[in-house]
């Protein structure tokens, strides 16, 4: 069969417009089973200023080669395409199709003398504060070639040219470590703008700059207390001239209708005041009654093109029912958790207030608003009583599976699917990862881990998205990163945030990982904070990340990092291992934790935080190899050697863990704490931990990830194949019985009565127990790379736990991969999918019988006989 391109792109960019780099990387995912296909050679064919030129090289390199041209220039646009050859005897693939890339603004000069303005007013500088409209009305004389927007706010924007909306970006430019890093946003807004008077707006609201965040309503004003804009659009015309529109005091400024936008609160429009303002972005509106803008200072991050894709409305959700409370309130159950905003369509008198209150679950009948804390999750809208209304907040999301809705006016529109939508909001990044069983619970824990992972995914990697939290937790990020690896493409995503990791653990000096990032307030870090396993994201985040992706420039960039965490972040005692006196969250949320304090886990948090250590010393000694430092890599396998010997002297007595727990057998187990001679003992202890348990889960965020590999390591997948199929709290599927769809914080955040955990930290959005999710990928669906991104495959699954079949599929960079196999009886048959220029080991069960093959379609069979 034939072979042939089925994806080009650069870098990590899902799109390459107004990127970062100006020689981009260039990758290409194949497409086709042809037999044992490897690339022997490839041509790309670059197009610039009406020139083609091409480039052939011999490498089977298909993956981040490197840009073979000139680099391009400020807002140069370039198409490329690109062919491969196999090798002898093997045929060549067809051109690709065309690719554009095209740089943003390479140096500060390039922005037209843009400063970030703001409406000469005074500002809420201790409350919310009202968005603000800005805009500018130009005129071009000539036809036009084509047209760019650079832009982004001190705020949240939404901008307009000519009345229509710019993009379909929604909190832009997303949250990032601002001091040290702004993101801003490139648009093609070439048939946006018109030969004739034009006009510009954006509308800004507070977001994360300015607004409230964190917990108990503490911080505001983190990045600064006014809202601003700063954008260029430049204007490119037929004759080649161009005509820049910068953002300076030729602008002016208001307030409308949207009167308030928070993050935590919600977002509140008038629309009776549209009025004021109709036609605001058109190049005809009369300004004059508007306000003067003032100059800001210089942004403090350095301007910068955004690494992941941006966050926008993904998909649209209906209510599956619409009913009364016990209190006669108006409720709605979209049958689904999600992260986003609800869309209404309504009708009815001026005045009338439309207030929507969002909630995660119900409790004696009404919603449960204890969990949000101080959060209001509420946005009100006042009808002006023209027609039919549509409106959904535009600079806030909220997390919620069910909503009240106040003050609608039933007489002139029905509520019902027509009239209101939950609109789903994520970075949206490519799916590349599925898996489905026999199992229908497991299932559905799947989907509900997949769903996490949409409501956490915004702009950063979030704890929750309903509560007054919403933060970058390094821990959480840690243990569900191979998980995230797997469903969706991340590496964009992820680089942009560990820049931000990078940045924070620099303030001071102190090279110690925040426990969230970005860290609030600002430039806050300290040792203090310092802890195992949420600061280890620093060494796993660029490893795993790494393992999925096989790029070594981004694993030498975050290289620095890594170091910095092992060498001068961590408080040591002199053994080498964690100081006794560090703070630890442990193994938190272990399931015999108070509800009142998360952290009091059966582990010892010292025993937690060297197993952990130990394990980044030895993934730094991976890292360095990969990275040719074999100088640092011998000084940190020395290290690791050490570590190994002062863990084994603090925390076993005769080949036994000080704690008798799941997660210090895990960790011991699989991060090879144990001797050889030991193991074997230890496993079995590990096993009657579990059997005396009754197979419940026994773990908190340390111990959870790497439990089912250490069952694994020892031959004991079935084990956790009982654990897993459990139903009773606390275990997975627990949730799943209790009517969840997503994944929770606590093993029991609605307790078996249906009441909400007592405890204030109580979410049901939280993907950190979803990391099972990596387990469930490699063994049940048999699928894991076996070298850094995918370049060799290992499929090996395991059945357990009566699954009769499983599915699993997985965009690599390299093309599909995919393994579905069936148990009958005791027949074992196995269908695999290798894709061209790769290839894989294939294990199959009951002998371990291997076969390594090339890319194709393969059948396999065994015997439990």
């Amino acid at each position: 069969m034939a072979v042939s391109i089925s994806q080009l792109s650069f870098e990590h960019h899902r799109e390459a417009l107004g990127i970062a780099e100006s020689k981009p990387r260039i990758s290409w995912r194949f497409e086709g089973v042809s037999p044992n296909w490897t690339q022997a050679g490839y041509d790309i064919e670059i197009l610039r200023n009406g020139i083609p030129q091409v480039y052939s090289f011999n490498s089977s390199d298909s993956i981040l080669v490197p840009w073979p041209d000139a680099a391009l220039g400020t807002a140069e646009e370039a198409r490329v395409r690109a062919r491969a050859h196999g090798k002898e005897d093997q045929p060549s693939t067809p051109w690709s199709d065309w690719a554009s890339v095209e740089p943003g603004l390479l140096d500060p000069t390039d922005w037209g003398g843009a400063v970030p303005i703001a409406a000469d007013r005074e500002t809420e500088a201790n409350g919310s504060k009202r968005p603000i409209y800005f805009r500018k009305s130009f005129a071009v004389d000539t036809e036009i070639q084509s047209a760019r927007l650079y832009i982004t706010a001190l705020g949240v924007y939404e901008a307009e040219i000519n009345g229509q909306r710019v993009g379909n970006r929604v909190m832009a430019p997303g949250w990032q470590s601002y001091n040290n890093r702004h993101v801003y946003d490139t648009y093609d807004v070439t048939e946006l703008v018109q030969k004739g008077d034009n006009g510009i707006g954006a509308t800004v609201a507070e977001g994360w700059f300015s607004g409230m965040l964190s917990f108990g309503g503490k911080y505001r004003n983190n990045y600064g207390d006014t809202i601003g804009l700063l954008s260029l659009l430049v204007v490119t015309l037929n004759d080649g001239t161009r005509l820049e529109i910068p953002t300076d005091a030729s602008w002016r400024a208001n307030i409308g209708p949207t009167v308030a936008s928070e993050i935590y609160n919600g977002e509140t429009y008038d629309s009776r005041l549209e009025s004021n303002i109709a036609g605001w972005s058109s190049g005809s509106f009369d300004a004059s009654s508007w306000l003067a803008v003032k100059p800001l200072p210089k942004l403090k991050g350095k301007l910068t093109p955004p690494d992941g894709p941006p966050v926008r409305r993904v998909e649209e959700v209906k209510p599956q029912r619409i009913f009364k409370s016990s209190s006669n309130k108006t409720l709605i159950d979209f049958g689904q958790n999600v992260a986003g905003r609800l869309r209404i369509s309504v009708s009815g008198p001026r005045g009338t207030n439309i207030t929507l209150h969002h909630a995660e679950v119900l409790e004696d009948g009404e919603l449960a608003l204890r969990p949000l804390r101080l959060a209001k999750a509420t946005d009100t809208f006042i009808l002006n009583g023209n027609s039919v209304q549509t409106w959904e907040p535009r600079f806030t999301t909220h997390g919620f599976r069910y909503a009240q809705v106040d003050g609608w006016p039933e007489s002139s529109t029905p509520l019902d699917k027509t009239s209101v939508t939950a609109v789903v909001v994520h970075s949206d990044m490519e799916r590349t990862g599925w898996f489905e069983c026999s199992h229908a619970l497991l299932n559905k824990f799947h989907h509900n881990v997949l769903w996490s992972m949409r409501g956490n995914f915004i702009s950063i990697p979030t704890d929750c998205p309903q509560r007054d939290e919403r933060l970058g937790w390094t821990g959480d990020a840690h243990a569900f990163g191979p998980t995230a690896d797997y469903l969706y493409n991340t590496a964009g995503f992820w680089r942009g945030w560990h820049r931000d990791v990078w940045s924070e653990m620099q303030f001071n000096g102190s090279m110690s990982v925040p426990p969230f990032v970005p860290i609030i307030p600002p430039n806050t870090n300290s040792k203090l904070q310092a802890a195992a396993v949420w600061g280890d994201v620093a060494v796993a985040g660029p490893y795993n990340h790494y393992q999925a992706y096989g790029d070594l420039d981004m694993l030498e960039e975050q290289y620095l990092q890594s170091r910095a965490w092992i060498d001068t972040g961590i408080p040591r005692e002199d053994s080498g291992l964690w100081d006794r006196d560090s703070f630890q969250y442990g193994d938190w949320l272990d399931p015999k934790s108070p509800p009142d304090n998360p952290g009091a886990a059966t582990t010892a948090t010292h025993l937690v935080a060297d197993a952990y250590l130990v394990r980044m010393t030895e993934l730094l000694v991976n890292i360095s190899t990969s990275l040719g430092h074999s100088d640092l890599a011998k000084k940190y396998s020395e290290q690791h050697t050490s570590l190994v010997e002062q863990f084994r002297k603090a925390w076993l007595t005769n080949g036994a863990m000080a704690n008798r727990t799941q997660t210090a057998y895990a960790l011991g187990l699989h991060f090879g704490l144990f001797t050889n001679k030991e193991r074997s003992a230890a496993g079995d202890t590990l096993r009657t931990i579990i059997a005396n348990n009754d197979y419940l889960v026994g773990t908190g965020f340390a111990g959870t990830p790497p439990l089912g590999f250490a069952l694994a390591d020892i031959g004991a997948t079935d084990d956790f194949y009982r654990m897993l199929l459990q139903t009773k709290v606390p275990s997975w599927l627990y949730q799943v019985v209790q009517n969840g769809t997503t994944t929770w914080e606590r093993w029991d955040s609605l307790l078996q009565n249906g009441t909400v955990n007592p405890g204030e930290m109580t979410s049901f959005n939280h993907y950190a127990f979803g990391s099972v999710a990596d387990w469930i990928h490699q063994i049940i669906g048999g699928l894991a790379p076996a070298a850094p991104g995918w370049k060799k495959i290992k499929v090996a699954p395991v059945p357990g736990g009566n699954i009769t079949s499983a599915d699993s599929r997985f965009i690599s960079p390299y093309g599909e991969v995919s393994a579905k196999w069936e148990l009958n009886g005791d027949a074992f048959d196995l269908e695999v999918t290798v894709p061209p220029n790769t290839n894989a080991i294939i294990t199959m069960p009951y002998g371990n019988v291997a076969h390594d093959v090339g890319s194709g379609q393969y059948k396999f069979h065994a015997s439990r006989k």
